[in-house]
């Protein structure tokens, strides 16, 4: 759907209509015409509307939870008793030939986790004592532990995992997704964003923005505390009723320039002032934590009048709940690398764990006794994995870290259409790459869009000649991961 393209459609048959001359059948044809046109019409005018996919659709909606840095899955999910017992030797020369690291340079030693790892489940799935919460839903997770990316640096990385491409510009997972299926509910935005941790992701907005696509379908980040979004309240000294008689004559005109010129920004800007004005009556009740009983509020470690990563936990639930189609959440503070206590994967782990997984855990399980987690699909993962040996800079440190790493790294799904308590893929006996079932991130999205109801190579956008897509030219569908 190009709404451009949709627009000069509609021109082309008028213009034909108005200028043939044919006496009276002119006539009829152009009354069918405007029939025919004014239900395509409110199409257009609707960029956000409902739209079916191209397959049955096994997800309705995604909280998709993004640990900016990368999280060290070595340490939390990937065990490696080989790499233990290897610990402190220097690094093969076959795994460092020809290869650039980030803050590594030299020959580095192996390091096997000084964490301790437990098999849980009903399926005896591999998780470390970083993770206190996470094994109670552990017949819930559909682990990957084979994914890969072309990435090393952390914004290139992020693109890359969230736009399809390390370039700024390409259109974020979010605003495909909300492209092709358009959003549940007309008064709250289809894709919301929430940052946590105190700083946005490396790759800045252009993770959730829009690209090339309409901006009407880049996300729209939300706040725990204060205002929920920027700018949406009336200034001092206007009304409701003020606002919107305003809003009324803006329209108008934005609508006689939709109508003249058909360009797509014009009818964002109309679905955008009116979203904004139902907005103001419609977020603040969602966001509004305190509405839960104080049982789900401990569930999630989530406080009212906060701002944190468990906070969001529990919006992300009550912004699906009321049809949002997709939901980002960004917590910073996952960048491992061993050069202060807070990203030393002993007593930093367990640390930024603690925070992490009681609210996703209490959010799967709350998703789960709603019956909502069939249709909604959580993600949880970063944008690459870590190394399997010593950061350079720590060399000679106390503290333990590891380097940035794409080869490898683990993520998990839950809900929405994947399988549960099932493992995939896994990475050879020192963790330095893929063994089996390599998912590229590419076929990563792939499958999402697909448990959507989206074909990834069906769900294009042409921008300067050529027809655009999430997965590039790339990516196939991971069936395995599927129900």
């Amino acid at each position: 759907m190009n709404l451009t393209h949709l627009k000069l459609q509609h021109e082309t048959r008028r213009h034909f209509f108005k200028k043939c001359s044919v006496g009276l059948g002119s006539m009829y044809l152009a009354s069918q015409a405007n029939t025919v046109s004014a239900e395509e019409d409110k199409k257009i005018d609707n960029p956000m509307s409902p739209r079916p996919g191209h397959v049955t659709p096994r997800a309705d909606a995604v909280i998709y939870i993004h640990l900016a840095g990368s999280p060290p899955t070595l340490d939390m999910f990937d065990y490696k008793p080989e790499l233990v017992k290897r610990s402190g030797q220097d690094c093969p020369d076959k795994f460092l030939k020809g290869r650039r690291f980030a803050f590594t340079n030299g020959v580095p030693k192996l390091m096997g986790t000084p964490r301790k790892f437990r098999r849980v489940g009903k399926n005896g799935i591999w998780m470390s004592d970083a993770l206190q919460n996470l094994p109670e839903v552990a017949d819930d997770l559909c682990v990957v532990r084979s994914m890969y990316t072309d990435q090393f640096n952390h914004a290139p990385a992020q693109l890359m995992l969230l736009t399809g491409s390390p370039r700024q510009g390409r259109p974020s997972f979010g605003s495909w997704v909300t492209y092709g299926l358009g959003s549940e509910n007309e008064n709250l935005p289809g894709f919301v964003v929430l940052n946590s941790g105190g700083s946005q992701p490396s790759a800045g907005k252009n993770a959730w923005g829009s690209g090339f696509l309409p901006s009407v379908f880049q996300g729209v980040q939300c706040r725990s505390k204060g205002d929920p979004v920027l700018y949406v309240s009336n200034p001092k000294g206007m009304s409701r009723a003020l606002r919107r008689k305003t809003l009324d004559a803006i329209n108008e005109l934005n609508t006689m320039q939709a109508k003249e010129f058909g360009n797509p920004e014009t009818l964002t800007r109309i679905a955008q002032y009116e979203l904004a004005y139902r907005m103001q009556a419609s977020v603040p009740e969602v966001m509004s934590i305190d509405r839960e009983d104080q049982k789900t509020l401990d569930a999630y470690g989530a406080k009212p009048g906060g701002a944190s990563f468990a906070n969001n936990c529990l919006l992300a639930r009550r912004l699906v709940e009321q049809g949002v189609r997709f939901v980002q959440l960004f917590d910073w503070g996952w960048d491992f690398h061993g050069t202060a206590a807070d990203t030393e994967i002993e007593a930093g782990l367990t640390k930024k764990c603690a925070s992490m997984d009681q609210p996703v855990t209490a959010l799967i399980k709350d998703l789960k006794q709603r019956g909502m987690l069939d249709r909604t699909l959580v993600i949880w993962g970063g944008e690459f994995g870590r190394t399997p040996f010593r950061e350079g800079r720590t060399a000679k440190s106390k503290r333990l870290g590891r380097d940035h790493y794409p080869d490898c790294y683990t993520i998990f799904m839950a809900g929405g259409g994947v399988k549960p308590g099932f493992v995939y893929g896994e990475t050879d006996e020192l963790g330095f790459s893929v063994a089996n079932n390599g998912v590229h991130v590419h076929d990563y999205q792939a499958t999402v869009l697909q448990l959507l109801g989206l074909e990834h190579t069906k769900t294009t956008y042409r921008f300067q000649g050529r027809d655009y897509r999430l997965t590039d030219v790339h990516g196939h569908v991971v069936e395995d991961l599927m129900v």
